[in-house]
């Protein structure tokens, strides 16, 4: 039996992503397509206790307080743990998963910290870390959700309003998330990445007809 599909959602802080994850995997248990799902990163898990530790500003209270390479490893041992206690044997078997954040996540957030020129390797170095050292499986298909800066905050304070929540260091930044959605475009180029663009004739698009567009690119991959 060969390995199976590795399907990643990815967007910045406030892109929609939550939502439309959870209806993808609405749509796909409606009609009866076999898939295991894993959410990015797994904060009640031990293994995300440095990025807990580095999201609560114990490391400092900006994100350029560590360094995108040390970051990133944060992110990477918590895949790392999630690949062989829960999803791994799945996805050697021949499954499905479908996963919200992935290393597309350090691309974009922690290769924010870095200036453009350095992204690059950057890049590179990130595939070589999570893909080559730690053996972590590469994504068949990566769908990028864009947005802009003012709409990820606007989103990002409803949600902390109706969850009772604060937001961390990266989401107190504007000037980060600014880096970060700049970065986002330059990963997408890099890595080829599937753009899902927000406007629709210079209006928000509607999130059902967004999520039909995103189950069909799916579909048509499977």
């Amino acid at each position: 039996m060969g390995k199976g599909k590795l399907i990643v959602l990815e967007g910045i802080d406030g892109s929609g992503k939550s939502a439309q994850y959870r209806r993808l995997c609405a749509r796909m248990e409606r009609d009866g397509i076999e898939y295991n799902h894993i959410v990015f990163p797994r904060y009640d898990k031990e293994s995300s206790a440095l990025i807990r530790m580095y999201l609560g500003g114990e490391f400092g209270s900006s994100p350029d307080d560590v360094n995108a390479y040390a970051a990133s490893t944060f992110y990477a041992v918590d895949r790392f743990a999630a690949y062989r206690t829960d999803w791994g044997d799945i996805y050697e078997q021949g499954g499905l998963i479908l996963s919200d954040r992935y290393t597309t996540s350090n691309a974009v957030h922690q290769g924010s910290k870095l200036p453009d020129e350095e992204l690059p390797a950057f890049f590179r170095w990130l595939s070589d870390l999570e893909y080559v050292k730690m053996g972590l499986p590469r994504p068949d298909l990566v769908i990028y959700l864009d947005v802009d800066v003012e709409t990820s905050l606007a989103r990002m304070r409803r949600r902390q309003e109706k969850n009772h929540t604060s937001a961390d260091i990266h989401e107190k930044d504007v000037t980060y998330l600014q880096r970060c959605l700049r970065t986002a475009n330059m990963a997408a180029d890099y890595y080829g990445w599937t753009r899902i663009p927000f406007l629709k004739d210079g209006k928000e698009r509607e999130l059902e007809e967004k999520n039909a567009e995103i189950y069909g690119i799916i579909q048509r991959y499977l």
